[in-house]
């Protein structure tokens, strides 16, 4: 890390908050996903339900076509909470890459 200067690591807290906010708020909406399968009438394109379904539906497809959904239950919201959990507290956890870094930079400043 002597190579990275302090005025590049200045954006670091930002990014940490950022970028966990945005991946809590993604598994959210995928676990309103999974509960919403429950209620099969609920119509995806209207209301409320579309900015549920605007971020979650172009990984849902893709992932579709790989995992068939079991017992008539799709299973491909909750492969993607565990994804996105396993991200985020790869980056943004406890000890996690940025978390890590943010503590080295404080370290070293």
């Amino acid at each position: 890390m002597s190579f990275v200067t302090p005025v590049s690591l200045a954006p670091l807290p930002l990014l940490h908050l950022v970028l966990g906010l945005l991946l809590a708020a993604w598994s959210l909406c995928f676990i309103v996903r999974i509960v919403l399968t429950w209620y099969p009438q609920v119509d995806w394109h209207s209301g409320f339900w579309a900015i549920v379904a605007w971020p979650t539906e172009p990984l849902l497809v893709p992932t579709r076509r790989l995992v068939a959904p079991i017992g008539g239950v799709d299973v491909t919201p909750v492969i993607w909470v565990g994804l996105l959990s396993l991200v985020r507290e790869l980056l943004v956890g406890q000890q996690g890459l940025i978390s890590q870094w943010m503590l080295r930079s404080m370290a070293v400043a």
